[in-house]
């Protein structure tokens, strides 16, 4: 992915690496929401862009440019991938905020926030064996570097634009949050248990396809490079529940997966950036995921 180093870094990030335990600075305030209805609140997007090509044509079309540019002194990998994650952060708010805007909305930031090992937090604390999430109570994406390694060594899904999935995706939990999706996700758990696996995976597979609306962006600003895209697909369907059930070594169960499958997951992320809209990630409404 095409990207430049940035004097300075996004006013939403909260680096917190390097301190120990659960002392990482409080824990922000929870913000308010926009409730409703799912496909409601879904139709007042306006599309994210004006083309009409498939995605295989995207696949097609795509050039092999130079590699980013980040600054000219060398610097230590950590510190360029956070100066990377600081410019995802920026772009992919940056996509949300305009969208909101286009339909009278306003749209208030996520922070992420890297850490090592644990961090405090609003949801009962943060640590690296849960890999990176979002807190609702505090707006909060965290995020400890090492998942990166993890996700190229132990689930085969390497690159710049894996790692931006990985971003886009729990920036989407924050869209959902934002909207009220959240809430009325949780309200439809507690009223009907038996379908609470299969409303997690529906939320899930959202914040995928809000992904994949991002990724399409970049497409249009030239941002991607060959390969990019895959990087995001292999990302996509090295999480799924699956896939990591397989790899644990244990038995494949559907019934209790609560992600999708590699197959969902990749299928919403291409919905997504097929041609970039939101209205298309009502996988609320959808009768096959």
């Amino acid at each position: 992915m095409k990207w430049r180093r940035r004097r300075n870094r996004s006013g939403d990030l909260v680096d917190r690496r390097g301190r120990s335990g659960f002392g990482g600075g409080a824990s922000l305030g929870a913000g308010g929401g926009i409730l409703g209805v799912i496909a409601v609140v879904l139709v007042m997007f306006l599309s994210g862009g004006d083309s009409t090509g498939s995605i295989d044509d995207v696949l097609g079309d795509l050039s092999n440019p130079a590699g980013p540019a980040s600054g000219d002194a060398p610097i230590a990998e950590d510190d360029r991938l956070v100066d990377f994650m600081s410019f995802l952060l920026d772009d992919i708010q940056g996509f949300w905020d305009d969208t909101f805007a286009q339909s009278d909305m306003s749209y208030k930031r996520a922070r992420l926030v890297l850490f090592t090992g644990a961090t405090r937090s609003a949801c009962g604390g943060a640590t690296s064996d849960i890999g990176p999430h979002y807190c609702p109570a505090d707006q909060n994406v965290y995020l400890d570097l090492a998942f990166f390694r993890e996700l190229r060594r132990r689930f085969g899904a390497p690159g710049d634009f894996a790692q931006a999935y990985v971003v886009a995706h729990e920036i989407g939990h924050h869209i959902q949050n934002v909207l009220g999706i959240n809430e009325e996700t949780r309200r439809l758990q507690e009223e009907d248990p038996s379908r609470a696996n299969e409303l997690s995976i529906r939320l899930e597979l959202q914040a995928d396809c809000f992904a994949g609306v991002w990724a399409f962006t970049t497409y249009e600003r030239d941002l991607l490079e060959r390969g990019d895209l895959e990087e995001g697909l292999d990302a996509a369907a090295a999480v799924g529940d699956d896939r990591i059930q397989a790899q644990a070594g244990g038995r494949v169960t559907p019934e209790n997966w609560t992600h999708g499958s590699s197959e969902q997951r990749v299928r919403w992320f291409r919905e997504g950036f097929e041609d970039g809209d939101p209205n298309d990630c009502d996988t609320f409404s959808a009768e096959n995921l």
